[in-house]
């Protein structure tokens, strides 16, 4: 059923619709689990940041009414896979384009890129990324918030199946992203196997000078 349908276009051609003078994105990476959403946050609160998470845009996606992504959206997460960047990119555009225009310019751009193309064509269509904050959390650790979290949040991935599968999928795909990052000097590393104002600080620390 989802196998043939037709994605949004991405027209590369064009260069970024933003400079890095007019909009400041930080990439927000992490294991699931890590307290990515947590601290971000408290960067909204703190900092005027307009927290945009990739996996809360494709779940309002999946969920809107009338939506030709719907389904599709709903395989992708369920089986702990990365929904196709076509998808994705243009959900960020369309909220990036909509938040400037009411004179927001700084982003957290929460779980993505999850892959290396999502990356290389985010920074090609919208705007280079100021850096990447990277939650480093053991799976343990992570394990263990989002079984927790699972009690309550009513997310369909939230179970020990979908769980294993995103922790394989962030470890074979994510961190080849990370690493190509960590090469141009834009990681700041976060220990989060400590408590949530530890974490907090470690990110003011890091952040300071570099917005």
């Amino acid at each position: 059923m989802t196998a043939n349908l037709e994605l949004p276009k991405l027209d590369t051609a064009k260069g970024p619709a933003f400079t890095s003078d007019q909009v400041t994105v930080v990439f927000v990476l992490g294991g699931p689990g890590a307290g990515k959403g947590t601290q971000c946050n408290r960067l909204v609160e703190d900092y005027k940041f307009i927290h945009l998470s990739a996996g809360d845009l494709l779940r309002a996606e999946q969920n809107r009414e009338g939506s030709q992504y719907g389904s599709l959206i709903n395989h992708y997460i369920t089986e702990g896979l990365i929904v196709p960047q076509e998808i994705t990119i243009t959900l960020l555009k369309n909220n990036i384009e909509e938040n400037y225009k009411k004179g927001n310019t700084k982003f957290l751009v929460d779980g993505f890129p999850r892959k290396m193309d999502q990356a290389i064509t985010f920074e090609e269509i919208i705007v280079p990324s100021k850096f990447v904050l990277f939650f480093d959390c053991p799976e343990d650790v992570m394990l263990e918030r989002l079984m927790e979290r699972g009690k309550t949040s009513g997310r369909a991935d939230d179970n020990i199946e979908s769980i294993k599968k995103r922790f394989k999928t962030f470890e074979d795909t994510s961190m080849p992203v990370i690493n190509m990052f960590e090469s141009q000097n834009k990681v700041i590393k976060i220990k989060c196997d400590q408590s949530v104002e530890e974490v907090y600080a470690d990110v003011q620390k890091n952040i300071k000078g570099r917005l």
